[in-house]
């Protein structure tokens, strides 16, 4: 959809700092969910590795957080929703076992439901196992003492543990949750129509958050500006990148840049402000809805496919991807969408999938299946790519990003 043109725009620095804060923020929740980094121990010594895994860097500190201040967020965080007042009128006898049947019930409806019912199925077997011993033991012995009661003890403390890791976990999900939306805010997932021209895309990141980058900008002379790219990881490093990207572009648009001088000025903003390793490809049209011409710049993004009653065509590389050397040179071409025809662009999170025997989905299938199902509506020509897609995959997951965009006259 058309953005707000009187809303400022964040200009790059701007987006750089609220994304370093938000990286700090969840790399600190990762070191502490992983209980900071520790050296490998001894590969060659038993005995020692044993003293080291006991003793090293362990102190009495650590063991008053675990039980002090790490129980108490851990509990704070899995009854948070919880309203305990109705309980309050309650007897002890009452009150105490409904309240951890609530506490229970929170924890278990945070996992997924294959996690939830293991996680159910463990629990109730440990407080069965426990009720059972003291229930049953009337006597006391060698066996009594280390047996039985070391095992369930034992299960106990790494039910402990596990239990503060989850919460952990848990929070960086959430954090991860709130990511996604905000990456979903920033881009333009509803339908777009301007003088006949309509414009309809899809993304189907491969974890919670993506680097997949995709913009619809409406232009001061009537052109709309279409942006396709694609960073070179996944996660949320990928996803500060993409929305750094965005900010950037649309900064540079806003300030008059166009076409190959965009371009070209993109590559140099990002080669100074992302890491070394990686690296942007990007689409960049300019299309003028009404007559069809379009203009273009391809930096080592996935060539699109324009569909037409003939076949397909193809709107291949104009120069290198973005952020890997300073200065490159990328030229403009052009072309015509006429009526009827269609502009397929996509990420090579599709055509890059595979299937359990490791075969790659491809571009000749892709072009052949687009070919063969050209009655499709747009939104029903991405939904079929995906399920195809997804299905050519069968039980192997998609290990990289999927975003689709189709722009019809």
């Amino acid at each position: 959809m058309a953005k707000d043109k009187n809303r400022p725009h964040p200009t790059p620095d701007d987006l750089r700092h609220r994304f370093e804060e938000l990286a700090a923020r969840i790399g600190e929740k990762s070191r502490s969910a992983a209980g900071g980094p520790a050296s490998a121990p001894p590969a060659d010594d038993y005995w020692e590795s044993l003293q080291d895994l006991f003793t090293r860097d362990v102190t009495a500190d650590h063991f008053k957080d675990l039980v002090g201040r790490d129980s108490g967020d851990t509990l704070r965080f899995f009854t948070r929703e919880i309203d305990f007042s109705a309980l309050e009128s309650k007897p002890w006898y009452e009150r105490y076992p409904a309240t951890a049947w609530k506490v229970f019930l929170a924890m278990a409806f945070r996992l997924s439901p294959a996690r939830r019912v293991l996680f159910a199925a463990g629990v109730i077997l440990l407080v069965v196992a426990w009720l059972k011993w003291v229930l049953t033991q009337t006597t006391v012995s060698v066996w009594a003492v280390w047996g039985l009661p070391a095992a369930l003890l034992s299960a106990t403390l790494l039910f402990v543990v596990l239990l503060v890791e989850m919460r952990d976990k848990l929070a960086l999900k959430g954090d991860l949750e709130i990511a996604r939306q905000i990456q979903f805010g920033l881009l333009p997932f509803a339908p777009f129509s301007r003088a006949g021209t309509s414009i309809c895309v899809a993304m189907r990141p491969a974890n919670t958050v993506g680097g997949d980058y995709f913009d619809i900008i409406e232009l001061p002379d009537g052109r709309i500006a279409l942006a396709r790219g694609d960073v070179a990881c996944k996660g949320i490093p990928a996803a500060l990148l993409m929305a750094l990207l965005q900010g950037s572009l649309r900064t540079l648009i806003t300030a008059g840049f166009r076409g190959a001088e965009l371009v070209r000025t993109l590559n140099d903003h990002l080669l100074a402000n992302i890491p070394r390793n990686r690296l942007v490809t990007l689409f960049y049209a300019e299309l003028d809805p009404a007559t069809g011409a379009l203009h273009y710049v391809n930096a080592g993004h996935n060539a699109p496919f324009v569909l037409r009653a003939t076949g397909a065509t193809r709107l291949a590389a104009t120069g290198v991807a973005l952020g890997v050397i300073g200065g490159s040179a990328y030229e403009e071409r052009g072309d015509t969408l006429a009526l009827g025809e269609r502009l397929f662009l996509f990420t090579d999170g599709i055509t890059e999938a595979f299937d359990p025997g490791d075969q790659e989905y491809g571009e000749p299938r892709l072009e052949g299946f687009l070919l063969g199902r050209h009655a499709l509506r747009s939104p029903e020509l991405i939904d079929a790519v995906r399920d195809d897609v997804l299905a050519f995959c069968g039980s192997v997951r998609p290990h990289d990003d999927m975003t689709m965009m189709v722009v019809e006259r």
